[in-house]
């Protein structure tokens, strides 16, 4: 069992592939040519700034979409709030454009690293970069110096933006950072070597013109973490988030100019630009936003009986808290279109949540690597998804083999470019034909694709992509740990945790168990980002390895699962 990948897309009708009836305002009505199939030839040139959003903005000023329903609209937790309609947010996204290139001295091709939590800046900012072809890396807020370090580094990043909590965490390693020339600082107050966003945005034009990019020039840079080494850098063109991401908003969001989407998501990830930059406002939808540190689910119950959200998405782990609670005393008015992605929701909870509500979670498969790969029979038809074996050979119905899609003889422009600086990690990602998802599947006799799991050690909790790698690394640099592996551990709420198998020094021989439980948890919350950390630990005298010495992660996770 698993995620069925087929037939879960438009809430309105039996989607066909490019139907009327949810086409929308996507960027092949509002740009004067027509959205490319996955493999077919795209345009040369392509800017999601000025071919898709500044088109929405003449639309907005020609009275052909409503003004009364905003671009963006941000609430914060003390009550206070911001429209944008699409007019302002070009506005507002030219002046970021010349902070940027005039105040910052920042070029096309230039790497900035974008470390905000949710606040109106983080959109005005990135759609700035879009507009200068300045390629932007989004970065969690719940980085560490360590983590910054490293993204500093490898992406030689000329630039980051981020707010004044997070911007001691950049100046402890600043002065081994050769690349970084600019810190910009999205805050009310100022600090010392770091330019202030909001005063040179007073004083920018408002008028940019906007510089030309081809469709497969790079845009973004996505860290992505994987089974062994340090995060990689995936990168993606113009054209694969800003066209190919139309059939995401149009079928899986089943989206319009009259729609309110919340996307409950950390901008750092991938799945953000799904559900609150690109998808929706392809299709002219609104964008909405509620200002949380941390997730509350009673703030996220009130707010969606509160205003006017029509579509929501977030995490299984968000829903299997939400379910809770008694859903019956809320009333949500507007909400009609149920959303989730990251990870496997288990049935009962979509099942809960249907009783309870009277609606459907609607489920999205994909990855940073890939616009998310919905279940629409077109659209996987259409990319050729298919399972196969070891040997890139397409296996029969019923089947277990490895989720892939072809890329020969021609790419989808709709996958990432390359890993950046490793060519080997990209050559190692293809087998034949095809593009190696890292995801096991079965087709069964219909044609529909079941989700089994992960072919290699990655955890997904609550959404979150997590490597053992990093963790591991971590937990190797407190003096009790000798050896340590992570796996994947079932948890009823988050889906699985990351548990960490650890043999101890010598010096640590007899400790207290459960202090040194807690004390291994806050070295790894300081060391590396805290949603990385270990719930689960457990004390044991080997761990299980192949003759050449490697650890055995598959048994260990196996054991935690209760498989042979």
């Amino acid at each position: 069992a698993g995620l069925r990948m087929r037939g879960l897309g438009c809430r309105r009708s039996p989607c066909r592939f490019f139907s009327k009836h949810c086409r929308g305002f996507a960027p092949q009505n509002i740009s004067g040519y027509e959205s490319p199939s996955l493999y077919k030839e795209l345009p040369e040139h392509f800017n999601f700034a000025s071919d898709v959003l500044d088109k929405w903005s003449q639309m907005e000023k020609n009275g052909e979409r409503a003004s009364s329903i905003p671009a963006l609209w941000w609430v914060g937790d003390q009550g206070n709030e911001v429209r944008w309609g699409f007019e302002e947010l070009g506005f507002l996204s030219r002046k970021a454009a010349n902070v940027l290139s005039d105040a910052c001295g920042l070029k096309k091709g230039d790497r900035v690293i974008v470390m905000l939590p949710r606040i109106p800046e983080w959109w005005s900012i990135t759609v700035g970069c879009i507009r200068t072809g300045i390629i932007y890396i989004p970065a969690t807020t719940q980085l560490t110096a360590n983590d910054i370090f490293y993204r500093l580094q490898a992406s030689k990043a000329k630039c980051i933006i981020t707010n004044d909590t997070l911007a001691p965490a950049v100046d402890s390693v600043v002065s081994k950072c050769q690349f970084l020339k600019i810190r910009l600082m999205v805050s009310e107050g100022r600090r010392d070597g770091w330019l202030d966003f909001k005063e040179l945005l007073k004083a920018a034009p408002g008028d940019h013109d906007p510089v030309k990019t081809k469709s497969q020039e790079a845009m973004t840079i996505y860290f992505t973490s994987g089974t062994t080494g340090y995060p990689k850098m995936v990168e993606h063109s113009h054209s694969s988030f800003g066209i190919g991401m139309t059939s995401t908003g149009r079928f899986w969001l089943d989206l319009n100019p009259s729609d309110i989407l919340w996307g409950l998501s950390d901008p750092g990830w991938v799945k953000f630009v799904y559900g609150s930059f690109f998808s929706p406002w392809i299709q002219g939808a609104c964008v909405f936003t509620y200002s949380m540190l941390q997730f509350e689910a009673t703030t996220v119950l009130n707010c969606l009986s509160r205003f006017p959200i029509t579509s929501f998405c977030g995490t299984p782990t968000v829903y299997r808290m939400l379910v809770q609670h008694d859903l019956t005393s809320y009333k949500f008015k507007s909400l009609k279109h149920c959303l989730s992605g990251g990870e496997p929701l288990n049935p009962e909870v979509m099942e809960k949540w249907k009783s309870k509500t009277g609606m459907d979670i609607y489920e999205g498969y994909g990855q940073t690597e890939t616009v998310r790969l919905h279940s629409i029979t077109h659209l996987i038809s259409l990319i050729l998804t298919q399972v196969i074996d070891e040997n890139a050979n397409i296996l029969p119905p019923g089947e277990e083999g490895d989720i892939a899609i072809r890329i020969k003889p021609t790419r989808p422009f709709c996958l990432f470019s390359h890993y950046v600086d490793e060519p080997e990690k990209t050559a190692a990602s293809e087998r034949g034909d095809f593009y190696i998802t890292g995801d096991r599947g079965i087709m069964d006799e219909d044609g529909y694709f079941w989700f089994v799991g992960r072919a290699d050690d990655i955890i997904l909790s609550s959404g979150y992509r997590i490597g053992p790698f990093e963790v591991e690394n971590a937990l190797m640099e407190h003096p009790a740990v000798a050896e340590a592996a992570v796996v994947s551990s079932p948890d009823p709420i988050r889906g699985e945790v990351v548990k960490a198998f650890v043999i101890l020094s010598p010096d640590f021989a007899s400790p207290d168990p459960e202090k040194l439980t807690k004390e291994l948890q806050e070295h790894v919350k300081k060391v590396t980002a805290p949603y990385k950390y270990p719930r689960k630990v457990e004390f044991v005298q080997q761990l299980p390895k192949t003759i050449s010495g490697k650890i055995r992660r598959k048994d260990l996770r196996n054991k935690e699962w209760g498989r042979t």
